[in-house]
Order: C-alpha cells, then structure tokens, then sequence
C-alpha cells in the first residue's frame, strides 16, 4: 500500500475503477447490500444507484443540514441515515461492500480505527470495503490547503488503513492512483462547493478567502478553471 505514486496515476474517476475491480476481482454492486459512509451531497451516491443498482443503498451523512437536504430530495431507492462511521446503526454481516468516497480523513483522528471496525463489523465474510482519498500532491491540493490543510489527517487515514491490514481485519486487493478533471466555471461556483459548506468549520477570515479567490482565478482560462484533483483508491476485503 502506497499513499502515492506520481508515475501510477490516470486519468479517471472512482466509477471506471469499481467497474475495471468488478471483473477482475469480483467487486460486484448490481442487487447487493451496498452502504456509503460520508455521502455530502449525495452527488457518488446517485450515480452509484445509477451505474450499478445495487438492491438496497444505505447512504449516511454526519452534517445534519446537509442530511436533511438529503432526505427532501427524495431519491427512490435510496435510505439516507443521519450518523458517522465509527458508530454504524446495523447488525453484523448486514452489507457486502462498504463504500468511502472522500470521507475517511473526516473521521475524527481518534475514531479512524474504530470507524474501521465498524465496517469490518457491519461487511459480510468477504465483503468488500473501497476507500477513495484525495492525495496531498498537485495543483489542486495547493489551492485546497489554503482553505483547511489536510495533510496530519489524510496521512493518519492512509495509516489507519495500513494498520486494519496489519492487524488482519482485511486483506489488501489492489489499489490505483487517478487524476479526475475537474471543472469550475466561476470563483462563484468554486466557493459555493469548497467554501460555503456545513459540514466543517472553516476559519477563514475575509483577507484569507481573498488570497484563496486570488489563487483560484490564477487557473481560470475563458472556459473555466479546468484541475486534475489525484486521488488513491484502495480495495480491501473483509477477512
């Protein structure tokens, strides 16, 4: 397992990864019990109903606002639940892949191995459990750290992966490295989705967004302020 590999990257998203790991290596969604932990928008957890329905889709969220906003989209097939990960409302063996999409450097620092065996706990004998995490490398990550500087909790979410390996809660399947384009038409835009959010307090002053707006409109081009955010997914299956 590697936190990074600059020379590993594609271009991609988490979607063309769950595909290419469902052939080779049976990580099939289509009728099962599928639960993702740290929805936000729910913007991955549309897109998981839609590219693999999955039988039953349970998707929770800590940010009570934004649950909320959630359960009035009113997305058919979908169960939105209010709670975090190192406290997960099932009886063992309930799914048979647990997804995390960003979230996992969320949980509290302390929490990060119980949040792990919460999923261990709640995954059914070789189920599958698929953590994506932003890498601490690039362009963006540079403009991102000017708005919460992520670096102690992504590397403490890699090692708290690392360790619920070691300690044998799960094997390590495989892992890959992807640059997924991103696209912002406006600092307007920009903002509303990084800075304007409920889910972290973010301690910026009026100078602070200031130098970030100044930063962003660096990149902008007449068609938007176009990145590749990296991330790295791991594949780990439930001993």
């Amino acid at each position: 397992m590697r936190i990074n590999d600059p020379a590993a990257y594609r271009i991609g998203d988490e979607f063309d990864i769950l595909a290419d790991w469902r052939d080779r290596h049976g990580l099939e969604l289509r009728g099962k019990a599928v639960l993702e932990l740290g929805c936000g928008a729910a913007r991955t957890t549309r897109l998981i109903a839609e590219h693999f329905a999955p039988a039953r889709l349970v998707a929770t969220e800590v940010d009570r606002i934004q649950h909320e906003k959630n359960l009035a989209a009113d997305l058919p097939g979908i169960t939105f639940r209010l709670g975090g990960a190192q406290a997960i409302a099932d009886p063992p063996a309930t799914y048979d892949c647990v997804l995390m999409f960003k979230s996992l450097h969320h949980v509290p620092v302390a929490a990060m191995d119980a949040a792990l065996r919460e999923i261990h706990r709640v995954l059914r004998p070789g189920g599958h459990a698929c953590f994506s995490e932003p890498v601490y490398w690039g362009e963006f990550n540079e403009l991102m750290r000017l708005i919460h500087d992520e670096r102690e909790v992504r590397a403490a979410a890699f090692q708290a992966l690392v360790e619920a390996v070691d300690d044998g809660l799960f094997e390590s399947v495989d892992e890959a490295f992807i640059e997924t384009p991103g696209t912002y038409a406006s600092w307007e835009v920009f903002a509303d989705r990084f800075l304007d959010i409920t889910h972290t307090e973010l301690a910026i002053d009026a100078a602070r967004r200031a130098e970030i707006r100044t930063a962003f409109l660096r990149h902008m081009t007449p068609s938007g302020a176009h990145f590749r955010k990296p991330h790295r997914i791991d594949l780990l299956r439930r001993r």
